[in-house]
């Protein structure tokens, strides 16, 4: 039986290619961007790409709590992910497991999702954001949340300037 695209696109990956790392500056001081990552009532209006919604987001915001949430998108697909938090440092450090969850309840692949917030700007009004996430099965994976995560962090941008 031969090996599947994608199998072959992870099997032949170096563990570094299969990491994802990005970088924001958010015109909003770390207070308020720790803020919006850490309370579902916030992060329900920036999370996902552009046109999901968050219309469940469920978070025992401390070390070994767990998240859960569906996500919609434009045209009504739900994705569920959920996670459990590993570390939290008030307001420099939020690391958490993350999983998508299949139809059946049964979650796929675990990666670890770490976003660290660094003071930037004239006196601390700017955050430097900085989120790795890995280790993802396959170059396409990681290709994949890294769009979503780019739009997801311009949807941040938008936010944190509303508030």
């Amino acid at each position: 039986m031969a090996a599947s695209p994608e199998a072959a696109r992870t099997s032949d990956a170096k563990p570094e290619d299969l990491v994802l790392v990005l970088t924001r500056v958010l015109d909003a001081p770390r207070a308020l961007v720790f803020k919006v990552w850490s309370q579902p009532e916030h992060l329900v209006r920036w999370w996902g790409p552009t046109g999901f919604t968050l219309p469940s987001c469920k978070m025992e915001f401390h070390p070994g709590g767990a998240f859960r949430c569906l996500m919609r998108s434009p045209e009504g697909t739900d994705h569920r992910m959920q996670g459990v938090y590993r570390e939290i440092v008030e307001p420099e450090k939020i690391s958490f497991t993350w999983t998508w969850i299949d139809e059946e309840g049964h979650p796929g692949h675990e990666t670890l999702v770490t976003v660290t917030l660094a003071e930037a700007g004239k006196d601390g009004a700017q955050t430097k954001l900085t989120l790795h996430h890995a280790v993802f099965e396959s170059v396409t994976a990681r290709d994949a949340h890294g769009i979503g995560w780019t739009e997801s962090f311009d949807r941040l941008a938008a936010y944190v300037a509303s508030l």
